[in-house]
């Protein structure tokens, strides 16, 4: 949209505003008029982030989630509306994507090595969890937004990890906009939304980052304008077991960690909540179901798939017209 005289580039302020989070950093990069009030939105913006991480961490024992994984089976646990909101998608995606994308692994998490319990694969602890996880593919969660709560019909250990950091993302959007910003970039990771473009009126650039291991290097270029991104890969976040490299995606199917040749997949989505838990499930669905699960969704998704010493891309959408611009 044209700016009017009132609304030139030039009384705009590029700021970037950033903090650590989740094991990890948020950041905003923001066009700022004189109206906004950036020590006050930095401040929101933590709190925004850290509301979300003390909710749904598996790592803080009083977090809402792990409230809800230590409740007895059949008892009501008092829950914020926001944990709610995330556990409604997070269940109906598990739904639409016949179970890629599951928030019952857990005890498979734990027993890996990525989660709060160990930091390395436990062989007893896989054989207990891998016993388990029939019981929990077959469960609901009973939620009663209304009320704030929800309970639990069998036992379950939940991880929400596939899903919390593109909502903090939407968070941190949803304080941008309370602020009066309408030109910024909020990110968290792997994970951004875009709020309008940036001041001059040119749309965000994004990063496509290159599914290698050890190594930062971009595969190409998005542009992003009101819309999110999420990216999920095999290559980031993983533990060496001899000569074997354990990725940290669970696929609660095979109860174990995701083995396929999709190096890393993005989704675009009105919200990042919604393009993370996408991001996951495709990544887990592998390399001839997800796009068939894509597609049917009638999602916009870029897969990168190893193909012997290179990389393939499989574009569906948005992403099969128009390529993602390439560097250099």
């Amino acid at each position: 949209m044209p700016k009017t005289s009132s609304e030139s580039a030039a009384s705009f302020t590029r700021t970037t505003l950033h903090g650590p989070t989740m094991g990890t950093r948020w950041s905003a990069s923001v066009d700022a008029d004189r109206s906004v009030d950036v020590p006050a939105l930095r401040q929101d913006l933590a709190a925004a982030a850290e509301q979300v991480d003390g909710q749904m961490s598996p790592w803080k024992p009083d977090s809402d989630l792990m409230r809800l994984n230590h409740a007895p089976v059949g008892d009501w646990v008092d829950l914020s509306p926001e944990i709610l909101e995330v556990l409604d998608c997070a269940f109906e995606v598990r739904r639409l994507s016949a179970g890629a994308f599951d928030p019952c692994v857990g005890a498979l998490v734990d027993a890996w090595g990525f989660g709060a319990a160990r930091d390395a694969p436990d062989a007893q602890a896989i054989r207990a969890a891998r016993q388990s996880m029939p019981q929990a593919m077959n469960a609901n969660l009973e939620l009663d937004r209304p009320g704030g709560r929800a309970r639990k019909q069998v036992p379950l250990q939940i991880d929400l990890c596939g899903i919390a950091k593109g909502y903090a993302v939407d968070r941190m959007a949803h304080v941008l906009q309370q602020h009066g910003v309408r030109h910024a970039l909020a990110a968290l990771d792997g994970e951004l939304r875009a709020i309008g473009g940036q001041a001059s009126g040119a749309p965000w650039a994004v990063a496509i980052e290159r599914p290698e291991a050890g190594r930062r290097a971009v595969h190409g270029v998005l542009e992003l304008e009101d819309l999110a991104v999420a990216t999920s890969g095999d290559y980031r976040h993983y533990v060496d077991v001899g000569n074997a490299r354990i990725a940290h995606t669970m696929d609660a199917r095979r109860c174990a960690p995701v083995n396929n040749t999709v190096a890393s997949v993005t989704v675009l989505a009105r919200t990042c909540m919604l393009a993370d838990a996408w991001a996951t499930a495709l990544l887990v669905a592998g390399p001839d179901e997800g796009p068939v699960m894509a597609q049917r969704m009638g999602l916009d998704v870029l897969f990168l798939l190893r193909r012997g010493e290179g990389l393939t891309e499989v574009g569906l959408g948005r992403f099969g017209t128009a390529r993602p611009r390439l560097p250099g």
